[in-house]
């Protein structure tokens, strides 16, 4: 505690003497008494002054008597009595006024500013009130110091707990990690063990089914070699007998002959006569004789023939051996493919079939706003004047009334009979006939009928048939101008369990309330490309299928689905639907939904409320730019999730959207806004497509979570570079991906950790800026076992083909699977 006394001597000290030193190098008069100099003032309005014309305070300085004790010692310090003397020391100090100093105008030096001033002492009281006061301040300073060191240790005890916790929370981490490391080999080492026991197991049973085939080519070569010798005995015997016939031809007609000559030697007299019968007899031996010749020549090329089939049965005997070898590697992979194929081809077929639909309805609209254009036009150019007065034109066609009004009435069929009607048809001479022909239930022409399936597509309908056929389960009206829809429309067919109703021109007020409510075994309800703005009410809840696409739904309150609860297929594409006119709860009577479609909307996010039965859910085509994390907490059965053309970002999905679901395999974000390959992907996710996005990155360990590990990675027409993948980018899917393709990116070189794909089936690489292929880029040389890998793609890149060592493709189970060419020029 005594250091604040030695801080408080030094800081004393040094007050004192500066003003010291200062008065004595002022300068003094002849008695040896301190001159005061005055500063001039800038103004020139007279010495000691303030700026304001007030007289400036006195200041105060002590001048050091001469009985002050100063020792001068080393480093330019002062050595002071001790501190209970200071009072004594300061008794002998003399008070002056400071004076008041400003320079002389003609130059540097300091003169006094009034002779007449005179130095005033200060009592002994008012020097100690100064101590007083200097001591006080000290103390201030003191306690102010002492807090400010409480603080800073504190502060520094704050901050070793801080140290000493972080400390124990790393240490608690490492042990995690440690644990979770061990953990993961232990896992690893079981895998590996199982994969073992796989190997052994699956080779085993490609011996035997290698041995069951070579059983099978055997029994095959021996069926062949005895069909091959009982098809030349066959054709042997056909030769034979050719050669009989024409023999037996060459005889008989030689004898002919003879008996001709006979015949002519005979009747010598008769020569005249028969002279014509001879040169025709004649005429009739040469064209037996070109006969003859003709088999002749036909055996020839029989024969010519059979060497010709001889020849191709060996070439094809050699091709099918060729092709067995080859058919032997791809049976499997082809089987696995062909139902990838068939589900794409029927996706694709059904989505051409609505573009053509959707292109269809566009152009039937364009051409029907151009008519009425053209009508418009024509009726404002043509003006009736009679007289001084025009005649109004007509009006245009107004939009369907509100469903309150009385629907249009339901035409019925022209009358002839109550079971037959007469049509009158031109016979091939001219005549008119009457045909009787049997009424078909109210069935319109132009429409067919074929057992319970009625079809009225194209026939130009514009209202709604009145049928009376009760067996007819399927009815089809698609492609007409129907506009209405009346309560007592299905009275005549309550059997019916499908109707298609796409393309007309239905509107919500068009649809009595009470149209479908009779129909009990209806499952299938088609009203695609029509004009509704609203869900149809009182639907049966039979319904399993219903499909509300390309119309102008405006919203989906909580009681558009009210009892649909068999309800398995809704498709509900190309509308005006949106998350603000999307009720959350309008989808929870659909207890057993399965399959969703609500691409070609405005959506923006992920709808709230899906139902928990829900597998698949298809969002193409919207604005959807984040997915929350609770939007997918219901639907824990999801497996089919596709969000193509939207506007995400990797950012925008959260953590918890879909990590966590067990049945998620297929995801579809192709053509939105990824700069990376997200994280948080689900842990079952099995196949991901990526294409179209402007993806540069694979985050290490971005697949290390999944289980049993991702197969299918599609990264196609990205901008993945030299820097885009890390060693670690494919890590937890070395063993599982089957496919992957890297096409239309920017790579330069191959991506690391290919060569450690086990399974790996399909590698495409083209369109790239790769240059080189290392032995080991894409082939691992250690490895042992059969290899899995089909086919590699590498066209149009920078590679020289002639500088690729052998060893590059040794994994590739075929040479000619390797798609090298054609290459970019440099």
């Amino acid at each position: 505690m005594r250091w604040w006394l030695v801080v408080a001597s030094l800081w004393l000290l040094v007050a004192l003497t500066i003003p010291d030193a200062e008065a004595r190098n002022r300068p003094r008069n002849q008695n040896g008494e301190i001159l005061r100099v005055r500063r001039r003032r800038k103004d020139g309005q007279g010495f000691g002054r303030a700026r304001a014309g007030r007289t400036r305070p006195l200041k105060i300085r002590l001048v050091p008597g001469p009985s002050i004790p100063v020792v001068p010692v080393e480093g330019n310090a002062l050595l002071l009595q001790p501190y209970k003397n200071i009072q004594e020391q300061h008794a002998t100090y003399n008070v002056i006024p400071e004076p008041d100093l400003s320079l002389d105008i003609s130059g540097d030096s300091p003169v006094p500013n009034d002779p007449s001033d005179v130095v005033t002492p200060l009592t002994q009281e008012e020097i100690q009130k100064i101590l007083w006061r200097e001591a006080e301040q000290h103390r201030e300073e003191e306690e102010r110091v002492k807090k400010k060191e409480e603080a800073r240790r504190k502060r520094r005890k704050q901050r070793k707990e801080q140290e000493e916790k972080q400390r124990k929370i790393a240490e608690e981490m490492r042990k995690q990690e440690e644990e979770a490391l061990r953990l993961q080999e232990e896992k690893e080492l079981e895998e590996w063990s199982r994969q073992v026991d796989e190997e052994q197991k699956r080779r085993q049973e490609e011996e035997e089914d290698m041995r069951q085939k070579e059983e099978a080519e055997r029994e095959a070569r021996e069926r062949e070699r005895k069909l091959e010798e009982e098809r030349k005995k066959q054709e042997e015997m056909l030769r034979e007998e050719l050669l009989d016939l024409v023999e037996k031809e060459k005889e008989r007609h030689e004898e002919e002959n003879e008996r001709y000559e006979e015949e002519i030697e005979r009747h010598e007299e008769e020569n005249e006569r028969r002279e014509e019968e001879n040169e025709r007899r004649e005429e009739e031996i040469e064209r037996r004789e070109e006969e003859i010749e003709r088999h002749e020549e036909e055996i020839e090329r029989h024969e010519e023939e059979i060497e010709r089939h001889e020849e191709e049965n060996e070439r094809r005997e050699e091709e099918n051996e060729r092709r067995e070898e080859e058919n032997e590697r791809y049976e499997e992979e082809i089987e696995r493919r062909e139902e990838e194929i068939e589900r794409r081809e029927e996706e694709i077929e059904r989505r051409e079939e609505e573009n053509e639909r959707y292109e269809e309805e566009n152009k039937r609209r364009e051409e029907e706003n151009e008519r009425r254009e053209e009508e418009k036009e024509e009726q404002e150019e043509e003006v009736w004047l009679r007289g001084d007065v025009f005649q109004m034109l007509p009006k245009e066609p107004e939009e369907p009334e509100e469903p309150d009004l009385l629907p249009a009435p339901i035409p019925r069929p022209p009358v002839a009979t109550e079971e037959e009607q007469v049509e009158t048809k031109e016979t091939e001479e001219g005549e008119d006939r009457e045909i009787i022909v049997v009424n078909r239930g109210g069935l319109p022409p132009g429409c067919d009928i074929s057992d319970v399936t009625a079809t009225c597509e194209d026939a130009k309908l514009t209202h709604f048939p009145p049928l009376a056929i009760p067996e007819l389960k399927s009815l089809s009206l698609e492609g007409n101008s129907i506009s209405r829809i009346p309560a007592d429309a299905f009275n005549g067919i309550p059997n019916l369990e499908w109707i298609n109703l796409k393309k007309n021109k239905l509107t919500s007020a068009g649809i009595d309330a009470k149209a479908f409510k009779g129909l009990k075994k209806l499952t299938r309800l088609y009203l695609d490309g029509n004009l509704l703005d609203v869900v149809p009410s009182d639907l049966p809840p039979t319904l399993q299928e219903l499909k509300i696409n390309e119309n102008r739904l405006r919203g989906i309150d909580e009681n558009s689905f009210q009892d649909l609860s068999s309800l398995v297929i809704l498709e509900l594409e190309g509308n005006l639907l949106s998350e603000g006119n999307v009720d959350p709860l309008a989808f929870a009577p659909l207890i057993q939904l399965s399959y969703l479609r609500l691409g070609r909307n405005h959506f923006r996010t992920v709808p709230q409320g899906l139902p928990k039965s829900l597998l698949e859910l298809y969002l193409e085509n919207n604005l959807i730019e984040e997915i929350s994390e609770t939007v997918f907490n219901q639907t824990s059965n999801l497996n089919i999730v596709s969000l193509r053309h939207n506007k995400l970002e990797e950012t925008r999905i959260a953590p918890l959207a879909w990590i966590n679901h067990r049945n998620l395999e297929s995801i579809d974000l192709s053509y939105n806004k990824l700069y990376m390959v997200p994280s948080y992907l689900p842990r079952s996710l099995v196949h991901l497509v990526l294409l179209g996005n402007n993806i540069e990155r694979i985050p290490g360990y971005v697949f290390a979570h999944m289980q049993p590990g991702l197969e299918y990675l599609y990264l196609s027409y990205n901008k993945l570079d030299g820097e885009g993948t890390e060693p670690e980018s494919f890590f937890g899917a070395y063993h599982s991906l089957v496919e992957l393709c890297l096409d239309h990116n920017q790579l330069v070189v191959v991506p690391s950790g290919i060569n450690e794909m086990t399974n790996l089936h399909f590698l495409r690489l083209d369109n790239n800026m790769i240059r080189s292929i290392p032995d080991e880029a894409i082939c691992d040389p250690n490895r042992s076992g059969d290899s899995t890998l089909v086919a590699v793609r590498l066209e149009n890149n920078y590679i020289d083909p002639q500088k690729i060592s052998p060893m590059a493709f040794s994994c590739v189970r075929s040479a000619s699977s390797v798609v090298l060419k054609p290459q970019k020029t440099k």
